[in-house]
């Protein structure tokens, strides 16, 4: 079959087999979208036309989402088959497959957003007044009507997130041999040598200056297809989908920012003077933003990997769990079975059997693939999988337990119906496995084997407490500032002119960083974070931050913990997994400060007063040692 099928709006559906290989071409199916693109509308073939004429009922309603729900799991099944071969073998035809299957999503989903309103003004019941609402919202990226920009805006998507997965740092001293962005992470959390870290820092954002063109024509019809269906633009659809208005919405992450500032910026003080001490005050000045290269991490979104410049008290038993990862011999798949096993100790299931054999776990030498960490279940039915290049670090170890929070998630709703296959809100499904990684305590790793002593004094537990402020607390502003530049970037208050200069602004204000070498607008730096290509909306990370920690407090009070909160563990506690469980089995079929009192009687509201307790005693002694220093930039 020719691949241009695909471009003439028709879905690809290419049947997955073991190791995520698709399986030969003449299994390849061709479904056509239209059929059932607006159950409700009288091109649709159906009864639309007289029900048009006719006061709508709640029969004809819940008709209507029955059949939403038929074609959403056909639609979105090929959707994510064909985004997950494409992302696990990058290719032109590939991409072609991933573009087509997304606008055959795209424009059933914008058809159907339309049909729905004729119902708006029924009394339905609780069940379809919340499909109504989720409906509206379940396309991130919605696409225009017209058929030719909807496919442009498809093939837009594919091509971004191609481009980030395949994008490589080719430095003339290496003759023609490139690095990967895990080559390039690697130089960014173990070198600390300044001009190294430099060129790395530089070497990948030089993949992304290409997307900006295709970004921007991204942002206008995007933006088109959200008028469409009825939102001011993309950002406006996407603050909508917290069940509060968007306004309010961004008032209360504000509220959030606002209680949590003053410990980021006590963290950032004390980072910074040990930054200066290492590299010297030509290089990190006093009262000044922290170059972005010299925090650990490419995006500098998390500082964990040089805990070992900051750490509070030298000569304490170590905390690196990376050197015994490596030393016991554990690969990709053993510490994948070791956050299994964290789940399994709650009373949840096993991974089904499948999920050994459709994941990847390693980045393969014979092709191109993103290799940024995710989770999936791509035919809504159970069928769990993970993509990740896991490396034997405590960061990868972390990351696992966050991916298998998303399969966990998927695992508890997927016989639900298709709208109500998500989280509470995006924020949710984010904060849950990072919930469980806060029981991974010393205590846990120590009978693992995976540390060789327990911190035992208080300097030993200030020095857990840094560790792990470096990577949760250093994110916040971080998680912010993604989304309010592209939300800037999307209501047209930031120009395509001013993409960098704004970004950069932002990462001044919210973190204090800023760029380490001259930037212009010939940088598209945004676009070197994967979020940015690839269509995420960013958040959800900044709110899983919180929510990780006020979920933890209730499932250690589900468990009976009375103690310190940075002591509590819940592995292995059966009455905080049936906690957590109820909660994880509504999915989305409740507004999220429901769900929220399903797991903790009581409170409707995010709330930040949990971080802050649990790393009390961090704080006490932040604020002594930053005394003298000129904190603030």
């Amino acid at each position: 079959m020719k691949l241009e099928a695909a471009a003439l709006g028709l879905v690809l559906v290419l049947p997955i087999a073991c190791g995520g290989a698709p399986t030969p071409a003449t299994s390849v199916q061709v479904v056509s979208p239209g059929a059932a693109a607006c159950p409700a509308c009288p091109e649709a073939g159906g009864s639309g036309g007289d029900a048009a004429k006719r006061p709508p009922t709640v029969d004809e309603a819940r008709t209507f989402f029955d059949q939403v729900d038929k074609d959403l799991r056909r639609l979105w099944t090929a959707r994510d088959r064909a985004a997950w071969v494409n992302q696990n073998f990058i290719t032109d035809d590939t991409e072609m497959l991933s573009a087509a299957a997304e606008e055959a999503t795209s424009a059933y989903v914008g058809q159907a957003v339309v049909a729905a309103r004729r119902f708006k003004d029924l009394n339905l019941p609780v069940d379809l007044a919340r499909q109504m609402v989720l409906l509206r919202t379940s396309q991130t990226v919605p696409a225009p009507s017209d058929a030719s920009e909807r496919r442009e805006l498809a093939e837009i998507q594919s091509w971004m997130t191609s481009t980030y997965g395949k994008g490589k740092y080719c430095p003339k001293r290496l003759n023609g041999n490139c690095l990967t962005l895990d080559e390039l992470d690697k130089t960014l959390a173990k070198s600390r040598n300044y001009d190294e870290l430099l060129e790395a820092w530089t070497g990948w954002h030089s993949i992304a200056p290409p997307m900006k063109d295709k970004f921007a024509r991204y942002v206008e019809l995007g933006n088109k297809g959200a008028r469409e269906v009825g939102f001011a633009d993309m950002g406006d659809l996407w603050r909508s989908g917290y069940d509060m208005p968007a306004a309010d919405f961004e008032a209360d992450i504000e509220r959030l920012w606002q209680e949590t500032k003053p410990f980021y910026d006590e963290l950032h003080c004390y980072v910074r003077a040990k930054l200066r001490e290492k590299y010297g005050k030509d290089k990190v000045g006093e009262r000044a933003p922290i170059p972005a290269h010299l925090l650990g991490n490419m995006w500098a979104q998390e500082w964990n990997n040089v805990y070992d410049v900051v750490e509070p008290y030298k000569g304490q038993p170590s905390l690196d769990v990376g050197k015994n990862l490596v030393a016991k011999k554990y690969d990709a798949q053993k510490m994948v079975r070791l956050g299994e096993s964290f789940f399994v100790s709650l009373g949840m299931d096993k991974l089904p059997s499948t999920f050994w054999d459709r994941s990847l776990f390693t980045r393969p030498k014979d092709r191109d693939v993103v290799c940024h960490a995710s989770a999936w279940d791509p035919q809504y039915a159970n069928d769990l999988r993970i993509k990740m290049c896991i490396k034997p670090t405590e960061e990868d170890l972390i990351t696992i337990h966050h991916e298998l929070g998303h399969d966990y998630y998927y695992h508890q709703y997927y016989t639900r119906p298709m709208l109500f296959q998500g989280g509470a809100n995006d924020g949710f499904h984010e904060g849950i496995g990072d919930t469980l990684a806060l029981s991974v305590t010393p205590q846990y790793l120590k009978n693992l084997g995976l540390l060789d002593q327990l911190p035992t004094n208080d300097k030993a537990l200030l020095n857990q407490q840094m560790k792990m402020a470096m990577e949760k607390v250093s994110f916040l502003p971080f998680g912010l500032l993604i989304d309010k530049w592209r939300w800037d970037v999307l209501s047209g208050k930031v120009p395509k002119g001013r993409y960098n200069e704004a970004w950069w602004a932002l990462r001044t204000k919210y973190q204090g960083v800023a760029a380490p070498a001259p930037r212009s607008e010939a940088d598209f730096d945004a676009g070197a974070k994967y979020h940015i290509p690839a269509s995420t909306p960013y958040v959800r990370y900044f709110l899983a931050r919180i929510y990780q920690f006020q979920f933890h407090r209730a499932l250690c009070k589900a468990a009976g913990h009375t103690g310190p909160l940075d002591k509590c563990s819940i592995y292995g506690n059966k009455e905080a997994g049936k906690r957590l469980m109820a909660m994880l089995s509504l999915g989305a079929s409740k507004p999220w400060p429901t769900a929220l009192a399903t797991l903790s009687p009581g409170e409707t509201k995010a709330d930040a007063t949990a971080l802050l307790e649990y790393f009390a005693p961090l704080r006490g002694w932040l604020k002594d040692q930053i005394k003298g220093e000129k904190c603030g930039w």
